[in-house]
């Protein structure tokens, strides 16, 4: 919600339509979060992804050292899937937000507490709705990209866009 409100206050000096606003201003947040989130997505799912670690227990920063290590930092790294990261987390608070704040500003306020709270559980319940389905492909393709590959030693799932279309090529 910080970024969110920063990039609406920096948008507030750019000629857009208010509607448009809370979109853009949930994208610039949404593609924060992405870059900051993306290393650490990254570290869990090859904790998660390796049976072995189990028994060992390794540290989410030895596990982090050890990518950075074999990897480097880049998108085959410690940013590995960062342009689906992006899309998912981009495309998420784009739509809630924009829908959000949106549907907020038409649907009249209740002055009754229980029945504001229940206005504005609805409008974020449906906007998170909303926003998840849309971004579904985005985080299927994080996960593919980021997770273990079918075949050891084979990259099968390499970029965003291609995931998606082989998962839906595959398996609909």
């Amino acid at each position: 919600f910080f970024t969110f409100e920063q990039y609406k206050k920096l948008l507030g000096h750019v000629p857009l339509a208010p509607a448009l606003t809370f979109a853009v201003a949930g994208l610039g947040s949404g593609l924060t979060e992405a870059v900051v989130v993306n290393p650490f997505e990254v570290v869990k799912v090859s904790l998660q992804a390796d049976r072995e670690a189990f028994t060992q227990q390794p540290s989410t920063f030895a596990r982090a050292r050890q990518i950075v290590q074999a990897e480097g930092l880049g998108l085959c790294g410690l940013n590995k899937g960062l342009p689906a990261t992006l899309g998912r987390h981009g495309v998420f608070n784009m739509v809630y937000f924009g829908f959000y704040f949106n549907v907020k500003n038409l649907i009249p306020v209740q002055e009754e507490a229980t029945l504001e709270f229940l206005r504005k559980f609805g409008i974020g319940l449906v906007s998170g709705t909303i926003a998840s389905i849309i971004n579904i492909p985005f985080d299927v393709a994080k996960s593919r990209i980021q997770g273990p590959q079918p075949v050891p030693g084979e990259i099968k799932y390499r970029t965003c866009f291609k995931t998606m279309a082989t998962v839906y090529k595959e398996e609909g």
